[in-house]
């Protein structure tokens, strides 16, 4: 038996975080351009809506965190007044809210 689930790949992901975020609810996106420079385990993108600042790593609905990602998530956490998040296609409607 064939699942209804429909599957995106982290890219198409982004490219919909992306939208919603800066074409519906007025955000400034960046994600780098090619991450195999960036520092390991950095989060996928940063989103900036002043007074608010958005740190959101993305997965697939079975993507896994590195122990790299982890570790920038747990540090980023600990400062104050910016919000750090972990982000699948299953949470659409949160990723809604948070960005509104």
């Amino acid at each position: 038996m064939a699942s209804d689930k429909i599957v995106i790949t982290e890219k198409e992901f982004e490219a919909q975080v992306k939208e919603l975020a800066v074409k519906y609810f007025g955000w400034r996106f960046y994600h780098p351009y090619l991450s195999i420079r960036s520092v390991r385990g950095f989060p996928d993108i940063t989103l900036l809506r002043p007074p608010r600042l958005i740190f959101a790593e993305l997965k697939t609905d079975k993507g896994k965190l590195s122990v790299h990602q982890a570790q920038w998530l747990w540090e980023l956490r600990k400062v104050l007044g910016i919000e750090v998040y972990i982000w699948r296609p299953r949470q659409t409607e949160h990723i809604v809210e948070v960005l509104r």
